[in-house]
């Protein structure tokens, strides 16, 4: 079953961790800088600014300024658009891969 045909309540069945983190999002060999909002076992939601289309991939990166902690790097697809306004937009991705 694809990520796009879980139903609603499937989907929420994982606990979602609010983070509120700097990302790092690679698209095509371009660096852009983003915030992840929330993160789960199995995505995360990103805000972006600039506009990305479902389906696109993305390696997410989230840096840890702690030297005993590694940082979170996943190679992500995104689910879901929502535009914020004229220049952000909020993506719904789901991680295929951890790094």
């Amino acid at each position: 079953m694809s990520q796009t045909s879980r139903d609603y309540s499937e989907k929420r069945d994982f606990i979602r961790m609010r983070v509120d983190a700097d990302v790092v999002l690679i698209h095509e060999g371009d660096q852009i800088s983003g915030v992840c909002i929330d993160l789960s076992s199995s995505g995360m939601q990103v805000e972006a600014p600039r506009p990305f289309t479902v389906g696109d991939r993305l390696t997410v990166r989230i840096d840890s300024d702690h030297t005993a902690l590694s940082g979170l790097e996943a190679d992500t697809e995104v689910v879901w658009v929502k535009a914020q306004d004229s220049e952000n937009q909020r993506l719904g991705l789901t991680i295929l891969k951890m790094k």
